[in-house]
């Protein structure tokens, strides 16, 4: 199905999170063991706990697609101790694969869905599922020293979800207050500052 890059969405009006999920499955595929234990832009994750976390994320956004209401998207993902198991390494692009067709399917973004334990628009929950991947995409890009560029129809959708809410005050834990940059700046580091995260940032500093 083709893309639409001036509002980041496929012709049928809903976002395509398999370019985004496959950056973040090659990204990953650069992170040695050694690397396990660099520190990310999330202060409170090395890579390791990145990883568990995106893996986690992965298979409750799609269980909050399919509607399969369960644990996976019950819990608080700030709650959670994230630990990185055994066999990640198949884990992680396989549950990438299931969580992009699951999205795929038109019924996902059709009433409502939970994840993170709240109960929110389908259509909502798909965009930030997408956000998810790609932010973390950069983290776990930025913590490696690899080369991350996301499609512009996804950074689109990113700067769409995360745009009105930043001057809410209230917006919660799951960003940091907005780091201000440049109107002129690239859309990828606009996106990073509304995530709350510093464009610039390198591991040291």
């Amino acid at each position: 199905m083709e893309t639409d890059s001036t509002n980041g969405t496929k012709s049928g009006g809903t976002p395509d999170l398999g370019p985004v999920a496959a950056s973040v499955a090659r990204l990953a595929e650069g992170v040695t063991d050694a690397g396990l234990g660099k520190p990310t832009p999330c202060p409170e994750y090395a890579v390791r706990e990145l990883l568990a976390h995106v893996i986690g994320l992965s298979a409750a956004f799609r269980d909050a697609a399919r509607k399969d209401f369960g644990p996976s998207t019950a819990v608080d993902p700030g709650t959670v101790e994230w630990v990185l198991r055994d066999g990640w390494r198949s884990d992680l692009p396989r549950l990438l694969h299931e969580m992009v067709n699951a999205w795929r399917d038109p019924g996902a973004w059709d009433g409502d869905t939970r994840a993170g334990g709240i109960v929110l628009p389908a259509a909502v929950a798909g965009r930030v599922a997408l956000n998810e991947l790609l932010v973390h995409g950069w983290d776990l890009a930025r913590a490696t020293g690899q080369d991350y560029a996301p499609d512009e129809a996804a950074l689109r959708v990113s700067y769409g979800l995360l745009a009105p809410a930043a001057d809410d005050g209230g917006r919660g834990g799951m960003f940091g207050p907005v780091v201000p940059v440049p109107d002129d700046a690239p859309l990828l580091d606009r996106v990073i500052g509304l995530s709350g995260r510093r464009p610039d940032w390198r591991p040291g500093n």
